[in-house]
């Protein structure tokens, strides 16, 4: 098959212009895209887009997007080589994310990226962002993907897409994956990470499955929290799923007043996702009493999995399965490379 790139056009930074009227960032039509790098006509590859109907700022990201997403490569797999998708930065590691968990069987690169300023800008970054997408969507060796993934290029590397945080508001080095390296690094030449590629064998055709439950919240421990803050998380109406950002190696405070109400949780059938709120790091449950009784508890080990992934795992989970212990298992399983399991002893 001769080669050939889609590119997902949703909004976002790379494509917006200052609407006379107002001064805001606006979207405007792909197609001042392809005038804005003509370079990207230059490659020996065929190169065809597809713009959302509506486009949206990565701020109002919804799953519904996740699912569209997916329905556009499924139509269009057998078509295409791999796929670039132009994302806002704020969502983009949420987005990835997802589609890593949703996608199976992929044997195609899926990447995202976007840029810091608009690609209409004399500074911008989208230009360099977009071309090397663009070759790394279309490397191949012996006519297999180089990188069959989902991930997201940004700067100067590529990411696994669900390993990836965004980092900074300002830097055109805006995403980092701290606790996984980079699949590939661009400079006069693309380096790849052979090593860091996740080359397992793909069984069975392509699929997705793109239901997600957004009966999650997200509890993030700090000193002074109140209990009827804690309170009001946790008897949130209809409430499956509760993301845990705790202190370093997943430690959270030992008074009873706190710990019942995480048993409590537990007790009503709650999913508890222990995720540290270091950028790096792992957590390591039972390593210190501070976390040993969350372990006893019932509360799930996030090991270094970022909160975007185990946000979207979790809801992937939720939708997928109905038994509680085979959840339990999935989010302390690597699905997707999301997580290094680390089974420690204490």
């Amino acid at each position: 098959m001769t080669r050939s790139i889609l590119i997902i056009y949703t909004g976002g930074t790379i494509g917006m212009i200052n609407d006379p009227e107002t001064g805001a960032l606006c979207p405007f039509d792909f197609e001042q895209i392809m005038n804005a790098v003509p370079e990207i006509k230059e490659f020996g590859f065929k190169i065809d887009s597809y713009t959302l109907p509506k486009l949206i700022d990565s701020s109002d990201v919804k799953p519904q997007l996740w699912k569209e997403l997916c329905d556009i490569i499924l139509e269009n797999y057998e078509k295409y080589s791999g796929f670039v998708i132009l994302h806002g930065t704020d969502t983009m590691a949420y987005s990835a994310s997802a589609l890593s968990f949703m996608l199976n069987n992929l044997t195609k690169p899926v990447v995202f990226t976007g840029s810091q300023l608009p690609i209409g800008k004399i500074r911008t970054d989208g230009r360099e962002n977009l071309i090397a997408a663009l070759e790394i969507a279309a490397a191949e060796i012996e006519g297999k993907a180089v990188v069959p993934e989902v991930c997201i290029l940004f700067g100067a590397k590529l990411f696994r897409g669900n390993r990836t945080t965004k980092i900074n508001a300002e830097s055109f080095d805006a995403f980092q994956s701290f606790n996984y390296p980079p699949l590939a690094e661009i400079g006069i030449h693309i380096h790849y990470n052979y090593g860091a590629i996740d080359y397992a064998p793909r069984i069975g055709e392509v699929s997705a499955y793109t239901d997600m439950d957004t009966h999650i919240a997200i509890l993030k421990i700090f000193p002074g929290i109140r209990p009827e803050f804690i309170d009001a998380v946790i008897e949130m109406p209809g409430l499956k799923g509760l993301i845990l950002e705790t202190y370093g190696s997943g430690n959270a405070p030992t008074d009873e007043v706190f710990l019942s109400k995480v048993r409590k949780a537990c007790e009503k059938g709650i999913l508890i996702y222990n995720v540290t709120q270091c950028q790096g790091g792992t957590v390591e449950m039972g390593r210190y009493e501070t976390s040993r009784e969350l372990l006893r508890s019932g509360v799930t080990s996030g090991y270094d999995i970022t909160t975007e992934a185990a946000v979207c795992k979790m809801m992937h989970l939720l939708a997928r399965e109905k038994d509680a212990n085979e959840i339990k298992k999935s989010l302390n399983s690597a699905l997707k490379g999301e997580i290094t399991v680390n089974h420690i002893g204490f």
